[in-house]
């Protein structure tokens, strides 16, 4: 179904594998380039890895972005930029403070997450009135609430073959459509605001090679989720590229490619690409965009640095359990072993899980030995789309969903598919089964729509399932569940009672889907402003919006208290920063800290803001006040020292010594783009993280932009950590500006000290800068 090929590839264009590094032969190399047309190859120099490496599509549009002759240190502007009513506040925030004048690229603002009126004691239009306002003044591209998801407006609108786009949100991925997207914290968005770049080393690019077609009843979930529950708990693509190629590509329409290729996120690579071909020329006509398209592919022999082999006629209905999707199983195999599979999860999940009042249960599921689910959502950039509703409308047609506990709620992607729905019957087939009808929102996504009922079990053609994603407060004793799973098989079970119904199961009904788009809807809604800046007019700020604190440079001697400890093997960015209800303030930074890890780890803000007291009263013990607490600070460096620190000594010593709360985390980071895991802990007095490892780049570029440290340690040296911990560190900014290997530190427990070492892995010479200046905002103000 999904095989790994953990060796350098090298493929003819789009039309087949040439061979493995470790096993080329030659006469079959030969034969296979003269049927192709290549007559005399000159093997020696296409066979070369430096010179085959250079014909992917992904070494194409790195190269072309990248804006120094470094091809192994990129420096790349983007093309457009996207953000959200999560993150576009915040973003605009920052480049202003930071010299903004003027958007010098395409920017979109679009409202889909927070689109409610109000939720949580704020009043989200207010930052919908800021956006207008900002795309106004700065000559932006403004999409009001409800009208758009952010990736499927860029997908109708800003994709391009060839091109780039920055996101703020974790799922930017157009590369279906030819575009290579990232999604980053907000600061990287900054950065090109303000005309910089955005710096990665040349990733490695690996082959998602597909073959054979789809059988009836399967779609792009339960693709996505095979190679998701294949790659993501190894890492294979960490950080990678993904280029889809190989001749299955031709037998998917364009929407399948779409639904697989959004969930690339999910396996942790840095971005997707693919080869485009007759049916992408056909997406850009219908979106009359015609100009937009150009054929992407491989280009003679290229090699890749490694392969992942789907064979797409294998593939079938798939679920992923709770609480992430690479927990993957087929739906027939679940059927056919409930208890034992859900009473794994349930193992696996309750360990993580630290309160005792929280009964987590996923067998009681099980009613007369078949899977019974409570709700089910089609939704958002996976699941929104125009074919993925049109086929589970026609499956859901001349049914009922009764009107027992299951219920189905459909989220048209935008308002021009919800139109060809409503024109082609589809909405009218939905609302007649019982289904509800809402509009474009990602609330599903993270919490702040169709929020199941505590115990309840919810699946979900949406992009994650992580632990209190879906509005569940563990902390409070409550706790849902989501699965992930493909729209077919969504319809497959609303149409079976609530039954766990694979689609395969069922006759899938043949459905014309013939789109046309609507162009009129968008030309009469969205605020085009690019290359008009208003400069005159002024920004519009609701009581909720606020500038972020001042943030100190880093001192060369810090003391860190560990505030978290986290043994989960991955921790996800909604368990430092949880979504739904708590994003409410997200333009508020110090309302939005009070949530910082309060799912995971309740007392977190309490003591890290004790922390944040000590180290504000050693700033007022230095500016003579007789009255500032300093024994804990006194105690501490007592046992750093070794000798009792009097009053003057420490007066010396806290004039040196930077004072900082910390986490560990085994492998942070996993999911979500949202800057604000990092810069709430920022907010909070924090002044690192400790990790073996950063689930992906973003998260730990989120920290580094707003200026803490990335420190990781190594496993095998088996450093154990407790809350209360402290760790001392001596010359650190010379430690950064060399770029030193390994830092000593003291590690300073309840009774023991032991010298430790400290990891911060390569840095740029900009993000030297940011950790050193203390964040991405007080670097550029030095260097205005």
């Amino acid at each position: 179904m999904v095989e790994i090929i953990n060796k350098g590839a090298y493929l003819y264009k789009n039309q087949g594998i040439l061979g493995y590094e470790d096993n080329l032969v030659i006469d079959d190399i030969t034969s296979f380039l003269k049927e192709k047309g290549e007559v005399t190859p000159n093997l020696n120099k296409i066979l070369n890895k430096d010179y085959a490496r250079k014909n992917t599509i992904s070494y194409d549009i790195l190269t072309r972005h990248n804006t120094t002759d470094n091809t192994e240190k990129l420096r790349i502007k983007f093309d457009a930029l996207a953000s959200h009513d999560i993150t576009y506040v915040a973003i605009t925030q920052t480049a202003k403070a930071s010299g903004l004048k003027e958007f010098p690229i395409p920017y979109v603002l679009t409202n889909c997450h927070n689109s409610l009126c109000a939720v949580g004691g704020t009043i989200n239009e207010d930052d919908h009135v800021f956006g207008l306002s900002a795309a106004k003044k700065y000559g932006g591209i403004y999409v009001p609430p409800h009208e758009a998801v952010i990736h499927q407006y860029m997908r109708e609108m800003m994709s391009q073959c060839g091109n780039m786009i920055l996101g703020s949100d974790s799922h930017t991925r157009y590369g279906a459509l030819g575009t290579m997207a990232i999604g980053e914290g907000g600061p990287e968005l900054v950065k090109q605001l303000l005309s910089k770049t955005y710096d990665v080393d040349y990733p490695e690019v690996i082959a998602i090679y597909l073959e054979g077609e789809t059988k009836a009843g399967v779609g792009p979930q339960d693709v996505a989720l095979s190679i998701i529950g294949t790659v993501f708990k190894n890492g294979f693509v960490k950080n990678k590229i993904m280029e889809f190629v190989g001749p299955g590509i031709k037998n998917l329409s364009a929407d399948f490619r779409i639904g697989i290729d959004v969930m690339t996120t999910e396996t942790t690579c840095l971005s997707s690409i693919w080869c485009t071909d007759d049916k992408i020329e056909e997406y850009y006509s219908i979106h009359g965009r015609h100009e937009a398209y150009s054929k992407l592919e491989p280009t003679n022999v290229a090699y890749y640095d490694g392969l992942v082999k789907v064979d797409l006629t294998k593939i079938e209905p798939m679920i992923a359990l709770p609480f992430h999707p690479s927990n993957v199983f087929s739906i027939a195999d679940l059927n056919k072993n409930p208890k034992e599979i859900l009473q794994m999860v349930e193992e696996a999940e309750r360990a993580k899980i630290d309160n005792p009042n929280v009964q987590f249960n996923l067998t009681n599921k099980i009613v007369d030995g078949k899977i019974r689910v409570d709700q089910g959502i089609i939704a958002g950039c996976a699941g929104g789309t125009f074919e993925n509703l049109r086929i589970a409308s026609e499956i859901i047609s001349d049914h009922s969903l009764g009107n027992d506990y299951f219920n189905l709620s459909v989220y048209p992607a935008s308002q021009p598919i919800y139109l060809e729905l409503i024109k082609d019957g589809a909405i009218a087939k939905f609302i007649q089964a019982g289904a509800v009808i809402k509009t474009a929102f990602c609330g599903p996504c993270f919490g702040a729509g169709d929020v199941p009922a505590n115990g309840a079990l919810s699946i979900r053609h949406t992009t994650r399932n992580f632990p209190s994603r879906e509005g569940s407060k563990p902390g409070l004793g409550q706790i849902s569940s989501v699965a992930l799973m493909d729209a077919k098989s969504i319809a497959a079970t609303a149409i079976n009672g609530g039954i766990l119904t694979p689609a395969t199961e069922i006759s899938i009904p043949s459905v014309d889907l013939s789109y046309h788009f609507d162009s009129s809807i968008y030309n009469n809604r969205i605020y085009n402003g690019y290359k008009k800046p208003e400069n005159s007019s002024e920004l519009k700020y609701g009581p909720n919006i606020t500038s972020w604190p001042e943030m100190l440079p880093l001192q060369d001697k810090i003391l860190l208290k560990m505030c978290c400890v986290i043994t989960d093997p991955v921790t996800t960015t909604d368990e430092l920063m949880p979504s739904g209800e708590t994003s409410s303030y997200r333009s508020n930074p110090l309302k939005l800290a009070e949530y910082t890890l309060s799912r995971k780890d309740p007392h977190y803000v309490e003591r890290t803001k004790a922390v944040q007291v000590i180290e504000k009263n050693r700033q007022a013990f230095l500016h003579g006040d007789a009255a500032a607490d300093i024994s804990e600070l006194k105690t501490i460096c007592s046992k750093i020292t070794n000798v009792e620190i009097t009053e003057e000594t420490l007066t010396s010593i806290s004039k040196k010594i930077q004072f900082g709360s910390v986490i560990f985390a085994v492998k942070p980071g996993d999911g979500s783009a949202r800057e604000q895991a990092a810069s709430s802990q920022k907010v909070l007095g924090g002044l690192a993280n400790i990790a073996e490892e950063y689930a992906t780049k973003r998260y730990r570029s989120n920290l580094i932009n707003w200026g803490m440290i990335p420190f990781t340690i190594n496993a095998q040296d088996k450093i154990t950590f407790e809350v209360g911990d402290y760790i001392y560190i001596e010359g650190i900014i010379d430690a950064i500006k060399t770029s030193k290997s390994e830092i000593p530190a003291l590690l300073i427990g309840k009774s023991t000290k032991k010298d430790i070492k400290l990891k911060i892995g390569e840095l740029t010479e900009d993000e030297k800068s940011i950790i050193l200046a203390g964040s991405l905002i007080n670097f550029y103000a030095s260097t205005k």
